[in-house]
């Protein structure tokens, strides 16, 4: 079994046109069984007639004499009897005895001694190793106590041309027929599942945040039901979804608040700690804990930008072609002079002339923190921002640095929400493994694209962000 076939059941085309041939040949069969009999019989009746008139014409032609019968058969008659070159006919003239009085002496002779028919009998018989049809018929003298018998045989060439004539003339309707048939079921197959082939690319082609409603407008009345469960599913989808993203912001929101909480109490205690005769072992631990508080209180931010950005960019439609240089710019300025007191530079390589795309101010700049901030924390010395247009309009941004990269087997997982690497449980890099999740997720919506490569194809990490036009 092929791999397709193991995904879904048999076509509908092959469910209709299996049955349907395998009627359709038996029927072929029985009507070719049934026109090769009424073949055969109707022209066996015919050609059967024929030859017992010709048999019954012969034995019109016996003259009784003294000196016994005579066949007084005219050339005209032979010529009639042969004028067929494609058939074989012939006859013979016995007496009781079986000796053969006039014409072809190696016609075959069904009589044994004594044998007499007063009515033409037939016979199959071979001639010259042939099969052959024959009739005898039994003459007797009117006045002399005397008997011969008229055997005519002819070949069975013009009935099988009768039979396959007629064979050939029945099937090959049935055979236009079945085409036809075949055709127009396939016709009417492909037209009728249209309407699914259409609802199929339309899907293919929507957003994956894109629930609305499957059309039921020329559907099958047999797929009504399916497209209706769909949409049913489609609506439950987004009511789930809507239902995370809330509890998402919602937690996120009541979080700030204690965990803002905690940080005002560690600077307090570090206050009242600093006042008192103590020693200096607290110190360690207040910072560990002011460190954990930005952290959560930096997870808690990046909970809530994604949050935000799955619902804003999906019911604003604030974004529209606009010049991105400048947005870029004003997102880049807060992150320089971060970088460089951490020994890191971010150079902004942007031309002079607008650069168009479909952008949102605000979550644009997101985007661009998002990666910057993960080129600072993972990436090398040298940050690289560049900006260009594309030639069939839009405009692709990049974001490169020269660290170590990502090795090829996490290349999949790079925008995984909260995945940030092996044993990144051991690491202090205050990361939160939602900013690559929260780009990707802003740049789809934005109606672009979102790419990233690594070594040993680039110097170090590069992200590609493709904005439509």
């Amino acid at each position: 079994m092929s791999a397709r076939s193991a995904r879904h059941g048999p076509s509908l085309r092959r469910r209709l046109f299996v049955p349907l041939f395998w009627s359709w040949a038996v029927g072929l069969l029985a009507v070719l069984a049934g026109a090769h009999w009424l073949a055969r019989n109707s022209a066996d009746r015919a050609f059967d007639r024929s030859l017992q008139d010709e048999a019954a014409a012969l034995a019109a032609k016996v003259n009784w004499s003294d000196r016994g019968p005579l066949l007084d058969v005219s050339k005209q008659t032979l010529e009639l009897l042969t004028w067929d070159s494609r058939d074989r006919n012939a006859f013979v003239m016995v007496d009781l005895d079986g000796y053969p009085l006039a014409g072809d002496a190696s016609v075959p002779v069904p009589l044994q001694r004594g044998d007499s028919f007063g009515q033409p009998k037939l016979f199959d018989a071979q001639y010259q190793g042939e099969p052959v049809r024959g009739v005898v018929f039994s003459v007797t003298s009117p006045m002399l106590d005397r008997m011969v018998s008229i055997i005519v045989v002819e070949s069975r060439r013009k009935r099988v041309d009768v039979v396959r004539d007629l064979q050939i003339g029945i099937a090959l309707p049935v055979l236009a027929l079945g085409t036809l048939t075949f055709a127009l079921v396939g016709w009417g197959v492909r037209r009728s599942l249209r309407p699914l082939r259409d609802i199929g690319a339309e899907v293919a082609l929507r957003d994956v945040n894109d629930w609305r409603p499957l059309p039921l407008a020329n559907v099958p009345a047999e797929a009504v039901p399916l497209i209706e469960r769909l949409n049913q599913l489609l609506h439950e989808v987004q009511q789930s979804v809507t239902l995370q993203r809330r509890f998402v912001a919602d937690a996120a929101h009541q979080l700030r608040t204690p965990v803002a909480g905690i940080r005002v109490l560690a600077q307090e205690l570090e206050r009242e700690l600093a006042a008192q005769p103590v020693g200096e072992g607290w110190r360690p631990l207040l910072a560990e804990m002011r460190g954990t508080s930005e952290r959560l209180s930096r997870l808690i931010a990046q909970l809530l930008s994604l949050a935000r950005s799955e619902t804003a960019l999906t019911m604003n439609a604030e974004h529209h072609p606009q010049d991105i240089v400048p947005l870029l710019r004003e997102a880049t300025e807060p992150l320089v002079l971060q970088g460089l007191r951490a020994g890191r530079s971010i150079e902004l390589d942007a031309p002079d002339a607008p650069v168009v795309a479909r952008a949102h101010p605000i979550w644009l700049g997101e985007v661009v923190n998002n990666l910057l901030d993960n080129a600072q924390r993972y990436g090398g010395g040298h940050i690289l921002l560049r900006v260009r247009a594309l030639a069939g309009g839009g405009a692709e941004v990049t974001v490169e640095d020269d660290g170590p990269g990502v090795p090829p087997e996490n290349m999949p997982r790079l925008f995984e929400p909260f995945w940030r690497g092996e044993r990144a449980d051991v690491r202090n890099d205050g990361g939160t493994g939602l900013g690559l999740a929260i780009a990707r997720e802003i740049v789809e919506r934005l109606g672009g694209s979102i790419e990233a490569q690594s070594r040993p194809e680039v110097a170090g990490m590069r992200f590609t962000v493709k904005l439509a036009a």
